[in-house]
């Protein structure tokens, strides 16, 4: 399963170590949430994915957490309090009762008027699906 992520990951030009662990990632996911509500959820899911996936962190740690948290500029003494009170626990357990009912069982899925997509896909394979479904490209003005 290893050597097909790193794959995956390689033809995708993403970074990918040696992770020789899995780890509980329920309170990475909790975190994830609130720097969402922070608008830092694009960049704590990046930075987690750094460290779980590249340098093979152990995510369910306390410390791992409010260390990855603080790298994007997030109060280590909120994120530890986010984490002791468990704020967004209702949260996550709604988002995992709406994949059950969806039928997602891996990550990443993309779903799209009823049509998943299962799996890290390339830009073409993501584009495809969005174009089939008349949604229209949009270009940046730079």
């Amino acid at each position: 399963m290893m050597a097909h992520l790193k794959q995956v990951a390689n033809g995708l030009g993403l970074p990918f170590g040696d992770r020789k662990m899995t780890y509980n990632s329920r309170l990475a996911q909790e975190v994830g949430k609130w720097a969402e509500s922070r608008d830092k959820g694009h960049e704590f899911h990046n930075s987690m994915f750094r460290a779980y996936f590249v340098d093979g962190q152990n995510i369910g740690k306390v410390d791992v957490l409010v260390e990855v948290a603080e790298s994007i500029n997030l109060s280590g003494k909120d994120t530890l309090k986010v984490i002791q009170d468990r704020t967004y626990r209702e949260a996550v357990d709604l988002d995992w009762k709406r994949s059950y009912e969806l039928r997602v069982t891996a990550v990443p899925t993309f779903l799209f008027n009823n049509q998943l997509l299962v799996g890290a896909k390339k830009f073409e394979v993501l584009e495809k699906l969005l174009l089939s479904n008349n949604v229209k490209r949009r270009t940046l003005n730079t």
